[in-house]
């Protein structure tokens, strides 16, 4: 439907990638300084009373950090954070439920199709995901990733995500699936940069993920099916990855 629209807008622009690249640079900067503490390790009011008892609840907290006038040369920026607490669980805990890539189709379905672990070389993982993310429409992309994990201590670690590579696929479960290549694809999603910050503390595991995605802008006269994608899937990949995650940790 959309490639008849003639929406194909390839690669992103060189000035939204050097925008991103920036903006990326800022966020690691700060996380940085947040992981050479105990003090401040999350960020947020997560460590404030008030939130610590709704996490404790089993509410999650989420956060839209985007900037305002977010928008790049024919693209946009994304940032959220949320924050979830898993009452039991351990720092080792979610490393070893991270790291086992084998196990994403079921953990994470249905946005997990397929995943595979690549290479590994202690903290430092390359792995590939096919994922499917549904909003008005369907758009399946073949991804791969470079993360790598780090502690502060035993309590207190951390894990970085980027994004190598994002393709979409046409055609998906028939004779015709094929990559898109650069000037046939859509731009629902160019860059992803994930990073996960966990603390153990209060009988359990407090994590927070942030997420920062560059995808195209909005076309002028197919805002109604591009627009809910964009703008609404950012938000709920969160949700439901930190959702998945508990109800992992919990079995």
């Amino acid at each position: 439907m959309v490639t008849a629209s003639g929406c194909a807008v390839g690669e992103p622009a060189p000035a939204a990638v050097s925008g991103f690249d920036a903006y990326v640079g800022a966020v690691e900067a700060r996380l940085a300084r947040q992981h050479g503490s105990r003090d401040g390790f999350l960020a947020g009011g997560a460590a404030s009373a008030e939130s610590g008892l709704r996490l404790r609840r089993g509410e999650l907290v989420v956060e839209q950090l985007t900037p305002a006038g977010g928008g790049l040369p024919g693209a946009m920026l994304h940032h959220w954070r949320g924050t979830a607490f898993a009452a039991g669980a351990t720092a080792a805990d979610f490393e070893r439920l991270m790291k086992d890539f084998d196990a994403y189709p079921q953990r994470f379905s249905p946005q997990v199709i397929r995943a595979k672990l690549a290479t590994q070389q202690g903290d430092h993982l390359q792995a590939s995901m096919r994922v499917r993310q549904k909003h008005v429409i369907t758009v399946v992309m073949d991804t791969s990733y470079d993360v790598s994990f780090g502690r502060l201590d035993a309590q207190h670690g951390y894990s970085v995500s980027r994004s190598t590579r994002i393709s979409e696929i046409d055609s998906v479960g028939t004779g015709k699936e094929r990559v898109l290549n650069a000037s046939e694809e859509h731009g629902f999603l160019w860059r992803l940069n994930t990073y996960w910050s966990y603390e153990e503390r209060d009988g359990g595991l407090y994590m927070q993920v942030e997420s920062v995605s560059l995808t195209r802008s909005i076309p002028t006269g197919l805002g109604w099916a591009v627009r809910p994608y964009v703008e609404s899937v950012p938000r709920e990949s969160v949700e439901f990855t930190l959702r998945a995650v508990c109800n992992a940790l919990k079995k």
